[in-house]
């Protein structure tokens, strides 16, 4: 079992390298927006991204996730069949909506409450998801190859492209919000062409239609969950304007950006977890594995929470550039909501955890009315909890919604694919972790606040020894960890459950 959890580990690394620098460099974007961008401009940039992400849905129509299980169990057609099929089906239909985008910017950019002097952007985001959609299933193709540097390769490039066209275009063009959307535009561009090499061998004229056919059948209800899950992540910033006003949205925004360092890991492990378990489906000790592996996934979560909400907060604050803070003082107000979001992120890495007996047993029927749940929550808590806590009834909307849609799925997949999950072990977490986080928010010290804080991380590593937490093949681990001489001692491998060991 130990075996195959750090080869996830390793190729969640791989990912998480490119990933890591890319957010990074991602993130620097946001100082840089919030200096050089009125709120109210910043506002119109992030509602406009959240439009993209609901079409970047219906551009993919699931053809990623059902050439992903398809290219794994090789049920129907050649390898080149099942590339082609999926891959010339998105450019298609991606093209056709373009174009309708394209000549329908002005009307579009009116329905969406555009300024006039924006409507050009409308026309940038249609090519930008052309560009998106048309590399999804390439990228897939190197996740599932396991090709993870050369995905990462691709996907740094593109971020390093994006952020040094938005350094151009915004400091010696002054271009504003256009500059930001043509920089999109460029970069995604760029990695349609260095993705070729990956395109054309994999390329063939014969089309199965029984495979595409299957194609459709697995990825259309990502359509409607897809939808669900997108408004999850974005409808608060249009309820937010409609309730709070743009300059809210921008305050929002860049905070909630901050939750980026617990996306980033969520992101990066998902790049490796699908392929994984798709991968591993078969295995004996499938199931096992999987559960263990949701348990050393909340532990490491839980701890990133912790530490990023214990420090996060003054960190942004340190001038960094050139007497600049991270974030301008006029989004500070906003600090609040930035644990709320990282518990928020913390779920949904659970749920894409648990959704690996969807895939497995082809279940994806039940991913809509799981998503809906969760969006329907989402609006109803936006709506009632916005006018009394602004930005911050926002953030726990996110959170609910996140942490319901994760106890359904659960409910759901135990029933067709039931995995053995560890349940008393994260309860053991979510109390060490609870316990440590009220002692954060009920005592300030007047000094000493880092030492104060970073005891408060022992404390919790402290509280999972004394409840048992850990089993004796974890601790032996460690410490042959901490000896250095794992090259010497013979680990046992087999799979156990806490009880047994």
């Amino acid at each position: 079992m130990f075996d195959k959890i750090r080869r996830l580990g390793k190729e969640t690394a791989v990912y998480g390298v490119s990933t890591i620098l890319g957010r990074f460099l991602t993130f620097l974007l946001t100082p840089l927006y919030t200096h050089l961008l009125a709120p109210d401009d910043l506002g119109v940039v992030a509602t406009v991204y959240s439009y993209i992400a609901f079409l970047n849905v219906i551009y993919g129509y699931g053809m990623e996730s059902a050439y992903m299980k398809y290219v794994s169990t090789r049920e129907l057609g050649d390898e080149r069949q099942t590339f082609t099929v999926p891959f010339v089906s998105v450019t298609l239909s991606s093209l056709a909506l373009s174009v309708l985008l394209s000549v329908s910017a002005k009307p579009l950019s009116s329905a969406i409450a555009l300024p006039p002097e924006y409507v050009s952007i409308v026309v940038y985001a249609a090519w930008i998801l052309f560009f998106d959609a048309v590399t999804m299933i390439p990228f897939a193709s190197l996740r599932m190859e396991g090709k993870a540097f050369r995905f990462a390769t691709v996907r740094l490039l593109n971020i390093i492209i994006n952020v040094a066209c938005n350094g151009v275009l915004l400091f010696a063009f002054h271009m504003g919000v256009e500059g930001i959307f043509l920089s999109g535009l460029f970069s995604s561009a760029v990695t349609l062409l260095l993705l070729l090499p990956t395109i054309i061998p994999r390329l063939t004229t014969h089309w199965s239609g029984t495979l595409y056919r299957a194609l459709l059948a697995f990825g259309l209800p990502y359509i409607p969950a897809g939808l669900a899950t997108m408004m999850i992540q974005v409808i608060d910033r249009p309820i937010l304007e409609a309730l709070a006003g743009k300059a809210a949205v921008g305050v929002y925004q860049a905070n909630y950006r901050l939750g980026i360092f617990m996306m980033l890991i969520v992101s990066m492990y998902d790049f490796a977890w699908r392929p994984f378990f798709l991968s591993h489906a078969g295995d004996p000790d499938a199931k096992p594995l999987f559960a263990r592996i949701m348990t050393y996934f909340v532990l490491f979560m839980t701890t990133v929470f912790l530490v990023l909400s214990f420090f996060l907060g003054e960190l942004v604050q340190i001038p960094v550039f050139w007497g600049h803070p991270l974030i301008a003082p006029a989004y500070w107000g906003g600090l609040g909501i930035v644990p709320v979001v990282l518990l928020a992120y913390l779920f949904l890495g659970i749920y894409n955890n648990l959704v690996a007996g969807i895939y497995i047993e082809k279940k994806t029927k039940h991913l809509p009315p799981i998503t809906f749940a969760g969006a329907a929550i989402n609006i109803a808590a936006n709506y009632l909890l916005i006018p009394s806590y602004g930005i911050m009834g926002a953030a726990i909307a996110t959170l609910l919604s996140y942490l319901v849609m994760a106890i359904v799925l659960y409910l759901v997949v135990q029933r067709f694919y039931p995995v053995p999950y560890e349940l008393g072990r994260v309860a053991r977490i979510a109390v060490a972790a609870g316990a440590v986080f009220a002692l954060y928010l009920g005592v300030h010290p007047s000094s000493l606040t880092i030492l104060w804080r970073c005891g408060l991380l022992l404390l919790f590593g402290a509280l999972m020894y004394w409840m048992k937490f850990f089993v004796p093949s974890e601790l032996h681990a460690v410490k042959i960890l901490f000896s250095r001489r794992s090259g010497d001692i013979r680990q046992d491998d087999s799979i156990r459950t806490p009880d047994q060991e």
